[in-house]
């Protein structure tokens, strides 16, 4: 009942959806592949790898100086994780984008000597590298602490028997310590790539024309709203239908050394299910298997 219950309820959104009066079918079909929205995902898949990058990067530095003995970097590290997981990230990027307001130029230079460079602000950040800025500093407070979590869940005699060895802590870290965290940093940072591919629409603040503001864009011309939202859901789910693929053998390479036997992939129990034909269970040894009466058994 409970299955025909949430069919019932599928299929009454799916109708609805598809008999609604004023949405226009033939408008989402006609915009799925065009042109702007085209180049729109390139610059989506662009920024979501490019924030991802910094993200990534600047991820395993703090969360190596948070786990420093020195005290003046873990409390660096921790500021910073504690600043960007505590600020909206649409709050970060509408910063980097309107910085030149208040900081015209940007400069770096050595105290008390001539040497000394600076740019404009505004042709240093442009409005794709406000967005990047934004979504990949903010990302990478996230991976610190994924990061962070992998290291420590290694256990710590490993450590303290490769440096008995005359191993050096970054050889540690490299050798031991990574490959074995791996294992537990690899299903969050897959689950951050697919949220980056969605918060990069957020991007559309910074008037960057990634998929969402193409759509927006086109959505504003022809009054099609509804339908251009539609189409640019059905490309964010193509593409995070791709990224799960990909995390799911990401996953199952880095668990080779945990597991005996690898469980299947969906494509190996796919044509197991086809081409396997399963026997009848064989009956239990105390049980007799019918056949013809014997005469004068039922008194033994």
């Amino acid at each position: 009942m409970a299955a025909v219950l949430v069919l019932a309820i599928i299929a009454g959104i799916a109708y609805t959806m598809a008999t609604a009066p004023n949405l226009r079918w033939e408008a989402v079909g006609h915009f799925l592949f065009q042109r702007l929205i085209l180049q729109g995902i390139v610059i989506t898949l662009e920024l979501t790898a490019l924030a991802m990058l910094i993200g990534i990067v600047l991820g395993a530095i703090v969360a190596v100086m948070r786990l420093s003995p020195n005290p003046v970097v873990s409390s660096v590290s921790w500021c910073y994780i504690w600043f960007f997981r505590g600020t909206p990230v649409l709050v970060q990027i509408f910063f980097w984008y309107n910085l030149a307001t208040v900081l015209p130029y940007v400069g770096l230079g050595i105290p008390f000597t001539p040497i000394h460079w600076q740019a404009p602000t505004n042709s240093l950040i442009a409005p794709f590298m406000a967005a990047t800025l934004g979504l990949g500093l903010n990302e990478a407070a996230y991976m610190a602490e994924i990061v962070r979590a992998g290291i420590i869940s290694v256990e710590h005699g490993q450590t303290e028997a490769a440096q008995a060895l005359g191993m050096t802590r970054l050889l540690v870290m490299r050798r031991i310590v990574l490959p074995q965290a791996m294992r537990v940093i690899i299903p969050p940072t897959g689950n951050e790539t697919i949220s980056m591919l969605k918060t990069s629409s957020l991007a559309f603040v910074a008037s960057v024309p990634e998929l969402f503001t193409r759509s927006q864009q086109i959505a504003s011309a022809n009054y099609d709203v509804i339908e251009l939202a539609i189409v640019a859901s059905i490309w964010y789910l193509a593409m995070t239908s791709i990224l799960t693929v990909g995390q799911y053998y990401l996953e199952r390479y880095f668990g080779r050394g945990s597991l005996r036997e690898l469980p299947p992939t969906p494509l190996q129990r796919f044509r197991r299910m086809l081409l396997t034909f399963h026997a009848p269970p064989p009956m239990p040894p105390d049980v007799a298997p019918p056949g013809p009466a014997v005469p004068g058994s039922e008194h033994r």
